[in-house]
């Protein structure tokens, strides 16, 4: 997901979304400790999702 995009969204569903890369953090990292993962770049993008999501939440935050 784009910063653009995101910056679009209002809190709540700032906080959906980063609720739901969490989940599949775990499922990705679980995946990968269990030898079924292809692709481990998946993990990386999935944590530069969550950064994204908690840099635009404070954005939100420090301008009110």
């Amino acid at each position: 997901m784009k910063i653009k995009e995101m910056r679009d969204l209002n809190t709540d569903d700032l906080n959906e979304k980063e609720g739901s890369f969490v989940k599949e953090l775990f499922k990705l990292r679980f995946r990968h400790a269990a030898g079924q993962l292809d692709s481990t770049s998946a993990l990386k993008q999935v944590r530069r999702d969550i950064a994204r999501v908690k840099t635009v939440l404070r954005e939100k935050e420090d301008s009110k």
